[in-house]
């Protein structure tokens, strides 16, 4: 049996406005807060792992500003910062992932250390590399590092190493974008849907031929948000494509066929979030699906649709989401232990669990998650808050 599981925990430090964090996650995650406490921060976190790995470090460094915009400024003096991504492989292998990555005295960036250990420690595929130095590793050679890459890009080379490559490179990050899914589209790889949804009609003609269970299932639930909405498939335009879809319409005998760019922003959203969860076939199926606010430009209604399946979704990948929307909450069916809330205090972002007392108000049923939330009472545990040099922000070696 595979675990659907990824990411069991997120240890990071003096990224943005999270001074310290030490996040434990599940199949399914809400987290929840207001506006601008560093909700997509946090979701920032696993992206720039995906980002430095799938391009460059620096790459990922430039889409976000630069070293000293990613990177908290304590005191007004910047720092370091740093990550570590405890994780469970499909084949059911333990292990984790850390770099810290700092300025260097002349300019520039550099990765000051980094480790990876997959398996039992002394035993399993494993290296520290310090400032582009290989210090110790498990393989009969090690690839050659440089300081301002992260040595996983060529250690991947090695098959010991490549299905952690594999796994953090596969977490898919959404932020779906009706206009962008409204456009036409050049035809594009559909395994995988991209960030803003503009290859979607690419990713709806690979699922019509490898995955059709699943597009079904898309579909299914695109016409309990929209019930005149009978499918939806790719078509061609030139050298171009777009998504038709088939609606019902007054006095019409059949239904009628209706281009993307005739749709509404709610149909387009619901659809994205839709494939987002349920896209691929099989191996190609993301390891992680994060989504930014799935409830935008989407009716109250739709919010029960859409709760039922971010659940059915967690069953066959890990899946995150930020959200501010008591109507996607609120319902007494939601596990209290799938929610995460995130505020801010002195301007850093605090993120745990819910605090004692809304547990227990969940729990009995006395409120929904979505009624604590409107009333401003979804706060973190005190109990659970992080100081940045405790042990517990270790972020390389095993822990104790």
């Amino acid at each position: 049996m595979t675990s659907r599981i990824l990411i069991h925990r997120v240890r990071a430090k003096n990224f943005k406005s999270i001074a310290a964090c030490d996040v434990r996650l599940g199949a399914l995650n809400y987290l929840v807060g207001p506006n601008g406490t560093g909700k997509s921060n946090f979701l920032d976190v696993l992206h720039f792992v995906k980002d430095a790995l799938e391009g460059s470090l620096e790459s990922a460094l430039h889409l976000r500003g630069g070293l000293s915009e990613v990177r908290r400024r304590s005191g007004g003096h910047p720092t370091h910062f740093g990550i570590r991504l405890d994780f469970q492989l499909p084949d059911e292998r333990h292990g984790f992932y850390a770099f810290v990555v700092g300025a260097k005295p002349a300019g520039g960036f550099e990765v000051q250390k980094e480790e990876l250990c997959l398996g039992q420690p002394g035993y399993g595929p494993s290296y520290v590399v310090e400032r582009g130095m290989a210090k110790t590793h498990s393989a009969e050679v090690f690839p050659v590092s440089t300081p301002d890459r992260l040595a996983l890009v060529n250690a991947a080379g090695l098959p010991e190493f490549r299905p952690v490559f594999d796994a953090l490179t596969s977490m898919g990050f959404y932020n779906l974008n009706p206009r962008v899914i409204r456009d036409l589209q050049k035809p594009q790889d559909g395994a995988h849907l991209k960030s803003l949804g503009e290859n979607i009609a690419s990713v709806m003609a690979y699922m019509e031929r490898y995955a059709p269970q699943d597009k079904a299932r898309v579909e299914e639930y695109l016409a309990l948000v929209v019930p005149s909405v009978h499918g939806v498939q790719r078509v061609g335009v030139g050298h171009m494509e777009t998504l038709e879809f088939r609606q019902d319409t007054a006095g019409a005998k059949h239904p009628w066929r209706f281009n993307a760019n005739s749709m509404s922003d709610g149909t387009l959203r619901a659809l994205g979030i839709l494939v987002a969860l349920f896209q691929g076939g099989g191996e190609d199926r993301p390891a992680l699906v994060a989504i930014e606010e799935p409830e935008v430009a989407l009716h109250p209604a739709a919010a029960a649709v859409v709760r039922d399946a971010l659940d059915r979704a967690s069953t066959r990948c890990q899946v995150i989401v930020t959200s501010h929307s008591p109507e996607l909450l609120d319902d007494k069916s939601v596990d209290v232990d799938t929610l995460l809330a995130v505020s801010t205090e002195e301007g850093a972002t605090v993120i745990a669990p819910l605090d004692e007392a809304s547990r227990e108000t969940v729990r009995r049923g006395l409120f929904t998650p979505g009624e604590l939330l409107a009333l401003n009472q979804l706060v973190p545990d005190p109990i659970q808050g992080i100081d940045p040099d405790s042990k517990q922000m270790k972020l390389f070696g095993a822990d104790e």
